[in-house]
């Protein structure tokens, strides 16, 4: 098994320690000059390319309808298109977007990128962003059932010529995709939760778990402990219902003389482009990934990924800073080692 490597296209919702990022920011409410485009597309772009040049296998367009982010979906169609290698993993939250329409596009993506198109889905926690964005806010069991009319919706378009489904959420009656995806199997469904009911969605419906780190580990070994939990519990509810799914995880890496020196680096540029950041996606996005291990040499982190590997997870969807220098010293002190 060949582990993947992915990473977050650069918005301002998921990259930290970007001066492009910081600019994008301040630049959001107004108009750009002349023969300019926006700050995070030219940094994705540049950032992206490098990535499938130099091996990564996958980028997350990920989706924050309320903030100074791009769409995800345009994101996606503007860049992924140039991909050689790499997957485009585009955000989707259900009660936001029809599952038809999402059918439609995905098929879209599916043929530019080759084939290379899969989707995550975010069952959502941002009311204000829902009732803005024109979505209905459902709570517990109702937002599982609807989330799974639509995966449902979009899987029964992809396959069948004519597909009619009357549920609580959706009703389509002889919906039909003119244009289907390039594959026959469809684009993949990722997708994270935590709580017993969000793992019985995982195993009833998702091709891959993004497992999320246990926020109460302090150090390397508790995180690996939590984790191994983690994929056998969810290698028991697979096996009920005869499926199987695949594990991807978030670390943060970062390359230094010793951990201590890569962490204390990140975080000094994180200060250094942004004196104010956002302190929610540090404490609950950004140390949880900085504990997984993949911090230090590039023979630690090589090890700390062989580790993952040899744990059942087959992607590593990176958080990272944003710059094409650390892409490439990634690719080539990370990536191209381990698969030598």
């Amino acid at each position: 098994m060949t582990l993947q490597f992915g990473l977050y296209a650069p918005i301002p919702m998921a990259a930290v320690g970007s001066p492009e990022i910081a600019r994008a920011v301040e630049e959001s409410r107004l108009p750009l000059p002349d023969g300019r485009r926006d700050a995070q597309f030219e940094l994705g772009l540049d950032l992206l390319l490098t990535a499938d040049r130099v091996g990564f296998d996958l980028t997350l367009f990920a989706e924050r309808h309320l903030g100074h982010d791009m769409s995800g979906w345009v994101n996606a169609s503007a860049i992924a298109s140039r991909f050689e290698r790499m997957r485009a993993l585009v955000a989707v939250h259900p009660g936001l977007w029809n599952p038809v329409m999402i059918a439609k596009m995905s098929a879209s993506l599916d043929r530019i990128c080759k084939g290379r198109m899969a989707i995550n889905i975010v069952n959502g926690w941002f009311d204000e962003e829902f009732v803005m964005f024109g979505g209905t806010v459902l709570q517990g069991e109702e937002r599982y059932q609807r989330t799974i009319e639509f995966i449902d919706i979009m899987r029964g378009l992809w396959a069948n010529d004519t597909y009619t489904k009357h549920g609580a959420h959706y009703n389509v009656e002889k919906g039909q995709l003119l244009l289907k995806p390039r594959t026959k199997e469809g684009p993949e469904i990722f997708s994270v939760s935590t709580s017993d009911r969000g793992r019985d969605f995982i195993a009833d419906q998702c091709d891959w778990w993004f497992v999320e780190f246990p926020k109460a580990a302090e150090t390397t070994d508790e995180v690996m402990r939590a984790l191994e939990a983690s994929v056998a519990d969810m290698e028991k509810r697979t096996a009920r219902s005869g499926r199987k799914v695949r594990y991807a995880l978030n670390p943060f890496l970062a390359i230094g003389d010793t951990p201590e020196k890569a962490l204390d680096t990140t975080v000094e540029q994180i200060f250094k482009f942004d004196p104010d950041p956002d302190t929610r996606k540090i404490e609950r996005r950004m140390i949880p990934a900085t504990r997984a291990g993949c911090m230090g040499t590039p023979e630690q982190v090589r090890r700390q990924c062989k580790r993952f590997s040899d744990m059942g997870f087959e992607l590593l969807l990176l958080k990272l800073l944003p710059n094409v220098e650390n892409i490439e010293r990634i690719g080539a002190e990370i990536i191209q080692p381990l698969r030598a």
